[in-house]
């Protein structure tokens, strides 16, 4: 009698452990001292192909690394996994979640970042599955200028790395009674991806030229999502992503009043602003959808 009420005791420990592993979407950071890393460590747009198609790696995992108050919305991310499937041809795509504490600082250099990301990046390349990192930062960037109105919301600085810059998005947003804090991240996540995608000609070679001659690595075709006179203040924008050798390239100044501007018409009627024909034959030429 007594063995039996062990083993129930004994299966009802591990039921319940099994429970708790299952309901947590958060990351335990795994011992990744032995994890070759180099792969993660390119130059923005080297792993487009990559990212894009099937022939190396048929996953993706993307790591939401945040700092407690600034975890992007639900809507934003489904959104962006949607995205995501639409443009490549990967079949699985999970998110995970990583909270990290804040480095308390007012601004942060792109420098700082990748130093971030050092230290608490838990998923890389695994097999076929591809790892992404996105970080959603408390601080602006150090290159904003407040005096013209230019903010970086996000930037791509290495071939699987991202980071957005929360805090001025949900900034940014608060400006508007029409735009929520999910319409400015979507915008930004999906664009910022687009250079992670190789967009434009920053990894991925255009089928026809469409490159805007005044703002390196953005298309010259209204309305296009990787657009940059719409969506980074024209003249007054200003695009530092430089080549995809450069490790750590500054990313896109936006200004603030042209983004609000250009989500708020979209949204007016009803659209999302996306990819236009020639930035999707580009993916579709180097393995994407």
């Amino acid at each position: 009698m007594k063995k039996y009420r062990y083993l129930v005791l004994v299966l009802f420990s591990v039921i319940l452990l099994n429970c708790s592993k299952d309901s947590s979407d958060d990351v335990t950071p795994p011992d990744n001292q032995n994890i070759d890393k180099s792969a993660n460590l390119l130059g923005t747009g080297a792993s487009a192909s990559d990212i894009l198609g099937n022939a190396n790696f048929t996953d993706l995992i993307i790591e939401i690394a945040y700092v407690d108050g600034f975890r992007p919305t639900v809507e934003a991310m489904n959104a962006f996994r949607t995205f995501l499937l639409e443009r490549t041809f990967k079949q699985d795509i999970q998110l995970v979640y990583n909270e990290l504490p804040s480095p308390n600082e007012d601004t942060l250099t792109l420098q700082e970042i990748a130093d971030i990301e050092t230290e608490h990046r838990t998923i890389f390349n695994d097999g076929t599955t591809m790892g992404i990192y996105i970080y959603f930062a408390d601080a602006p960037s150090d290159g904003d200028d407040d005096e013209e109105n230019l903010v970086t919301l996000g930037a791509v600085y290495r071939n699987t790395s991202m980071v957005i810059h929360e805090a001025t998005i949900l900034s940014l947003a608060s400006k508007s009674i029409t735009i929520s804090n999910a319409d400015v991240e979507s915008a930004t996540l999906n664009h910022e991806f687009g250079h992670l995608f190789g967009l434009v000609n920053l990894g991925t070679t255009p089928v026809n030229d469409h490159e805007d001659p005044d703002a390196a690595n953005h298309c010259n075709v209204l309305g296009c999502l990787m657009r940059a006179e719409l969506q980074f203040g024209g003249s007054s924008g200003k695009s530092n992503i430089s080549s995809y050798k450069n490790m750590l390239s500054p990313g896109c100044m936006l200004s603030g009043h042209s983004v609000l501007q250009m989500l708020e018409n979209k949204t007016s009627k009803g659209a999302a602003v996306d990819l236009d024909a020639e930035c999707i034959l580009d993916l579709q030429a180097n393995g994407g959808r």
